[in-house]
This record gives C-alpha cells, structure tokens and sequence, in this order.
C-alpha cells in the first residue's frame, strides 16, 4: 500500500452538483439559478403555497360550511359498552374516572351516554350528558342517571 493507491471509504463521497464551481463544471455561470428574479437572489425563500404569481389553489376553491368554534364534542357510550363493562369487571358505578381506567374515554373527554343496545345491569351512572331514551332505560331497570 502506497499513495498512490489510497481511496476513500465506500459510500463516503457523494457524487453531486458542485454549484458555483466555475463554467468547466457546467454548473457555473448562473450557478443553476436562473437569470434575474427573486429566485436569483440570496436569501430568497418561496412561502409555502406560491406558485409563481397564479392565483394560488386555495383561493380558488370555493369555501363552504361553517365551523362552531364554541362546540362542545362528545365522547358517546352506548348501553351494550356499559353492560360489557359490568359483565367484564363488576362495576354498578359508572363515572368518567372509570371509563378513563377502562380506556372507553379519555381523561379530559365529555362523556354522553347513548342507548344502543341491551341493558339488564342496575347502574349508578355519572355523565356529561345522556340521551332521552339511555336515561329511560336505565332509571326503569332501577339505576340513577346524574348529569356531572
């Protein structure tokens, strides 16, 4: 081994562009930037969504609906989910903290009852809100319904 033979680890050089290198290396001149215009500019950045003085596609579409920034979204539970909990582990209690544990709801979630699906448990349920007939169902089978 000599100088002469000496070369560089596998994968250690990169074969790219070397802009700005002179008109030798086809990549001199204008350094592949174009001529004149902003893009030929240092410090020129393109915002996200420009394309080139068109009106840009966002604002071509038509906008439509509406977004209430004030509502208030629910986490539904239906009966059949309290009635699998009450088979599964026992619970006659049901309240935002014990459906968190159960991974039915999330910690800070607003929680509504539904009345889908069969209900045969007696509970004792604390919710955000309840649907008229998932409160009939479970105060006629002998349960209490209490809005937090």
């Amino acid at each position: 081994m000599d100088l002469s033979n000496l070369k560089p680890a596998k994968g250690a050089v990169k074969n790219r562009k070397r802009i700005a290198r002179g008109q030798g290396s086809g990549h001199g001149g204008t350094s592949t930037r174009g001529h004149k215009g902003a893009g030929s500019r240092s410090g020129y950045s393109k915002k996200i969504g420009f394309e080139g003085g068109q009106m840009p596609l966002v604002r071509r579409l038509p906008k439509f609906g509406f977004k209430n920034i004030n509502r208030k979204e629910y986490t539904p539970i239906n009966l059949d989910s309290l009635q699998n909990l009450f088979e599964l582990k026992g619970l006659s209690e049901i309240n935002p903290d014990t459906l968190f544990e159960n991974g039915l709801a999330g910690k800070k979630d607003l929680i509504k009852i539904l009345a889908k699906g069969e209900l045969t448990a007696v509970l004792n349920i604390k919710a955000h809100a309840f649907s008229a007939k998932a409160a009939s169902v479970v105060e006629s089978l002998g349960g209490t319904v209490e809005k937090i």
